[in-house]
């Protein structure tokens, strides 16, 4: 069997990028290997990549965002823990 490589572009730094076309669909992510973007391809025919959003810094976000959460929860039990304490008094 032959291996078809097809040319893509970088759309970040505009380096030819090979591609096996039979290996790759549409919403798959790849790397540049000249700059480090993280790529995705957007069309099969022509062959076209677009920046893919990053994951990591949702991944990120959403993990701060429970931080926060759990830091909101641990004030609330510290408020609580006050109010125990002045009952008792």
């Amino acid at each position: 069997m032959e291996i078809v490589e097809t040319m893509a572009t970088c759309p970040e730094c505009d380096a030819e990028i090979e591609v096996d076309e039979f290996d790759i669909d549409k919403g798959d992510q790849l790397t540049c290997p000249d700059c480090g973007s993280n790529l995705e391809v957007t069309s099969l025919a022509p062959l076209e990549l677009d920046l893919a959003d990053d994951e990591d810094d949702e991944d990120e976000d959403d993990e701060e965002d429970e931080e926060d959460e759990l830091d909101d929860e641990d004030d609330l039990d510290d408020l609580e823990d006050e109010d125990d304490e002045d009952v008792e008094e």
